[in-house]
């Protein structure tokens, strides 16, 4: 392990780009299988690993979705998500903003209630056990109606206190945010934080409907948005957080190499960039390994990641004093002698 390495591994951070059904490791997907008795179209955890050679997001989310049908009942929720916080607590996230696909599982009989009541109880156990903080962003599935995001929101009304914003993803291209200005309105009349995917395979276009139509708090993805200059000039001016995701745009071959990805251009130009792990299951990393492997690509320099740790923080949803400690506990580590 390089110095560089070992000084990302102690860095604290927040991860602000996690769906948490992404999260779902090969092992844990069939240890709930066997515990629900469905049957999946893998017979090893070999299988399933050599089913993540995909090259596009539409495959992606083909298996995706597949492998979330093992999740039937609260407690598969709750070990879900804790499953994923003991990995992000090894890589000293200090604070976490989790995506959910409730479609995905109320489409498949699921009850709103299983879904939301089990990730808040991994999400208590992470802070409690692990001492990692953490918000739930309820994500919108684009390749579906407005009608049905609409239904989504109601059916989520109980649980509105404990549920930080609401987001946009699944397919993008064919999909853009003016589809879901009026629901995207309505969470934002409801107080909810509101997110969106953009620029990731879709066109600066949707970068630009996202900030205008939906009024988003906070970018996802947002790597096409260097295409257009005038977009850069804005996000730079409000100082946009963008959470992108290195491995995530390896994977699916929105960039072919590493050595390519346009982080570097976006810290040059003076955008609010972090970076995230996206689905860390299927992109072959969490959070420490987007910031190692891409530091290794494009010689990311020890105040270059330092800045993105501390964006992480600033774009988080949380009040100013809980920012000030991250940001204090970050300065503290970055203060130490390399």
């Amino acid at each position: 392990m390089t110095g560089l390495d070992t000084y990302i591994a102690g860095l604290p951070k927040a991860e602000l780009h996690l769906h948490i059904e992404g999260s779902l490791e090969p092992e844990l997907m069939f240890e709930l299988a066997r515990r629900n008795g469905v049957t999946i179209p893998y017979d090893s955890v070999e299988a399933v690993r050599a089913a993540y050679d995909f090259s596009n997001l539409q495959d992606f989310l083909d298996i995706y979705y597949a492998g979330a049908a093992v999740l039937l009942h609260r407690k598969d929720f709750e070990d879900l998500a804790f499953a994923y916080f003991q990995r992000a607590a090894a890589d000293n996230v200090r604070h976490a903003e989790i995506f959910f696909d409730p479609q995905t599982h109320t489409d498949r009989g699921v009850a709103m209630a299983t879904v939301i009541e089990g990730l808040l109880d991994g999400m208590g156990r992470a802070e409690s056990e692990l001492g990692v903080t953490s918000k739930l962003i309820l994500c919108f599935l684009r390749h579906l109606d407005e009608d049905a995001a609409f239904a989504t929101l109601k059916a989520a009304e109980p649980w509105l206190d404990r549920i930080a914003g609401v987001g946009l993803d699944s397919s993008e291209v064919g999909h853009p945010p003016s589809k879901f200005q009026r629901v995207f309105d309505a969470a934002g009349a409801l107080g909810l934080k509101r997110v969106a995917h953009a620029g990731e395979e879709g066109p600066p276009a949707y970068v630009a409907e996202a900030l205008d139509l939906l009024h988003i708090d906070r970018l996802d993805h947002g790597n096409r948005s260097l295409e257009d200059a005038g977009l850069v000039a804005r996000l730079k001016a409000s100082q946009m957080t963008l959470t992108v995701c290195p491995l995530s745009n390896l994977k699916l071959c929105v960039v072919s190499d590493l050595k390519d990805h346009p982080v570097p251009e976006m810290l040059r130009q003076g955008l609010h960039v972090t970076l995230n792990s996206d689905d860390p299951a299927y992109f072959g990393g969490y959070v420490n390994d987007n910031y190692r492997r891409l530091a290794e690509a494009v010689g990311l320099t020890r105040d270059q990641i330092t800045a993105m740790a501390r964006n992480s923080f600033e774009g988080a949803f949380l009040d100013e004093s809980e920012k000030a400690v991250h940001i204090a506990a970050l300065e503290a580590y970055a203060a130490r002698p390399a």
